[in-house]
């Protein structure tokens, strides 16, 4: 069952055992607003995503020894993908029906959003000039949401900063080099966002990916 712990969490019952998971709504990409399409929403874990969900999740409850590890860290952070996925499937229809004009003006905010989140200039100006609209216009529409401009591409860089430490092929780049390709100047102030955010810092991020990686790849003794 999917419930509402509170305006910025998502909250999982994992029956039948009534162990509950809390998720933060910025790690899954949706506005709290969104939520309220969710209330008391009971799904069938027979199969499909909400069945491998259910699964892992499961197995997580019974691996006690992974918690407060790197390896439990990133099991949890996959977790949230998997929940993030499930949840975007469920809001699917609400999103659909809502075809106004200013629905239609946020998805180009958005994709214009993540074609340009490299971009050091990005800011509510340039946004609302690229697409006509004032800077207050900007904010009601994130307002309505239940987020911000700042905090929506913030959660967006932190997003593809993430993806991006866990390449194979960025084993070897900074942390502080993806942080700035990313739009964050400050490595400091984007290390302590990553840790609020995902639990871990960037750095010990990238180790753990990196240690499964070689894991993954070292061959097995027959």
């Amino acid at each position: 069952m999917v419930l509402l712990d509170a305006p910025q969490h998502l909250l999982l019952s994992h029956d039948p055992r009534f162990v509950f998971f809390r998720v933060a709504c910025s790690q899954l990409g949706i506005a709290p607003a969104d939520l309220r399409h969710l209330s008391q929403v009971r799904v069938d874990a027979a199969g499909g995503i909400p069945g491998l969900i259910s699964g892992f999740l499961d197995t997580l409850t019974n691996e006690s020894d992974l918690r407060d590890t790197a390896a439990g860290r990133r099991l949890a952070l996959n977790a949230v993908d998997l929940i993030a996925l499930l949840v975007a499937d469920l809001l699917e229809p609400h999103r659909s029906a809502a075809s106004d004009v200013g629905n239609d003006l946020m998805a180009r905010i958005r994709s214009h959003i993540e074609e340009n989140l490299m971009d050091p200039d990005l800011s509510p100006d340039s946004i609302a000039r690229a697409h006509h609209i004032s800077v207050r216009y900007l904010h009601k529409l994130f307002h309505s949401g239940g987020t911000t401009v700042g905090t929506y591409v913030r959660q967006r860089r932190l997003a593809a900063c993430r993806l991006d430490l866990g390449r194979s092929r960025n084993r070897r780049r900074t942390v502080a080099a993806v942080a700035q390709t990313w739009g964050f100047a400050n490595p400091s102030h984007f290390s302590r966002l990553f840790r609020q955010t995902y639990g871990l810092s960037p750095s010990e991020w990238q180790v753990s990916v990196s240690g499964a990686h070689q894991d993954a790849e070292s061959p097995r003794a027959l």
